[in-house]
């Protein structure tokens, strides 16, 4: 078959290489170039911040910021999202590790695609990073999204059971702009919901948000499930949230994604 030439094919396929090339030596040199951003995440019962989640941020010498949804994508193009992965993992619990010894107590959220789930080495090196940081299982949360869990189901499955079995909490994020029903979710060993942020940033003027928010909390509280509500933009929404007993808020209301130091000034304020 005769394929025809689109303008600007070539050149957006060069740029793809350059990125995911100058990614894996980001990887290799491990110099500062990628680093992690954490957004609180606040216990409406508590009124205490007490989980995070991680951000991958890339400051490239020569290519400046790299938006995330590019690089992220094109790792999960390529294959190395794993080695991404692996690398936010170790960094993440040296840190909650660094943390513990300075007395502060937080869990962190980290983000893991269909493809981490289903290589054969997850599970392993998650666990070799718990124990090499002496950080227990329980203080980790993975979040894969809706999409991410119906791509494979069976196969997702058997691996999100053994790693609840060892302690890890499972998140769905982006719940409610996939195909899945909370029914079918109930199959799935899941502790949390993630409500995506479409549903959250204009919540105290949709009449449509506030009833689909208010009965999936519901419903998710019913089926046993732990509720976070990200994409929190003002004090009108916080207060629905409260009101329909959301478990965590997160969103630029409460805090946007900072460096690990300026998330521990912020705390301590």
């Amino acid at each position: 078959p005769i394929r025809y030439y689109k303008g600007g094919e070539e050149e957006a396929r060069l740029e793809r290489l350059k990125i995911v090339e100058t990614l894996k030596e980001a990887l290799a040199l491990d110099n500062g170039q990628l680093y992690m951003n954490y957004q609180p995440k606040l216990n409406l019962k508590t009124g205490k911040i007490d989980k995070v989640e991680s951000l991958i941020r890339w400051q490239h010498p020569e290519l400046g910021f790299v938006s995330p949804e590019v690089f992220i994508s094109y790792a999960g193009q390529t294959g190395i999202i794993f080695e991404l992965t692996s690398w936010v993992v170790n960094t993440v619990l040296k840190q909650l590790a660094d943390w513990q010894q300075q007395g502060i107590i937080i869990e962190a959220a980290i983000n893991i695609s269909a493809q981490d789930i289903t290589h054969p080495d997850f599970h392993m090196n998650l666990m070799q990073a718990s124990a090499k940081h002496n950080v227990s299982p329980e203080h980790i949360t993975l979040e894969v999204t809706e999409r991410d869990l119906m791509q494979d189901e069976e196969q997702a499955v058997a691996l999100l059971v053994d790693l609840k079995k060892s302690g890890y909490t499972i998140s769905v994020d982006d719940y409610g702009i996939g195909q899945s029903s909370l029914a079918k979710l109930k199959q799935l060993p899941v502790d949390e919901l993630k409500i995506d942020k479409s549903f959250i940033m204009e919540l105290a003027n949709s009449e449509s948000d506030q009833i689909i928010v208010s009965s999936t909390i519901t419903l998710g509280h019913r089926l046993g499930l732990s509720v976070v509500a990200e994409g929190l933009e003002n004090e009108e929404s916080l207060q629905l949230l409260k009101t329909m007993r959301c478990d965590h808020l997160q969103g630029y209301f409460i805090a946007r994604p900072m460096a690990q130091d300026a998330f521990i000034d912020w705390l301590k304020d």
